[in-house]
């Protein structure tokens, strides 16, 4: 996985119902934008993250033509 700062993560859902979690990549902590990277979510809580494989990366130009 490989992600920039900008870029959008979303965890999706485990179970039924569950809405994915949507984080924005304020720094990237790995080599060559490889995790761990310091996230925000949408309330301005701050965290480390290593994404797993239930994990997506969408990129800044992805989100710029949605």
């Amino acid at each position: 996985m490989h992600a920039s700062k900008g870029d959008k993560l979303v965890q999706h859902g485990r179970v039924v119902g569950q809405h994915d979690h949507v984080v924005e990549v304020v720094e990237v902590l790995g080599p060559e934008g490889t995790p761990p990277y310091r996230v925000r979510a949408e309330n301005g809580h701050e965290t480390i993250m290593s994404p797993g494989p239930d994990c997506q990366v969408r990129h800044q130009e992805e989100h710029r033509q949605r």
